[in-house]
């Protein structure tokens, strides 16, 4: 059984735990609820440390601009 536990939510990013017998998974999905990064850990404090590291990351939140060619 799994179990999905909201981490944090922001304008354009939210960051999701499914935890489970074997480890756990992070989510990170967009506004629109599309997955847009996931990465497996063994345990939760190193998911936990990933989220935080994640959450204060500017770069979600002020992505570059892409450039069209």
């Amino acid at each position: 059984m799994n179990d999905l536990t909201e981490l944090w939510r922001d304008g354009t990013h939210s960051c999701v735990m499914v935890s489970c017998c074997s480890g756990a998974e992070l989510q990170l999905c967009d506004s629109a609820g599309n997955i847009v990064l996931r990465e497996l850990y063994p345990s939760k404090s190193d998911l936990y440390e990933r989220a935080q590291m994640l959450r204060v990351d500017d770069r979600l939140r002020y992505p570059s601009p892409r450039t069209s060619r």
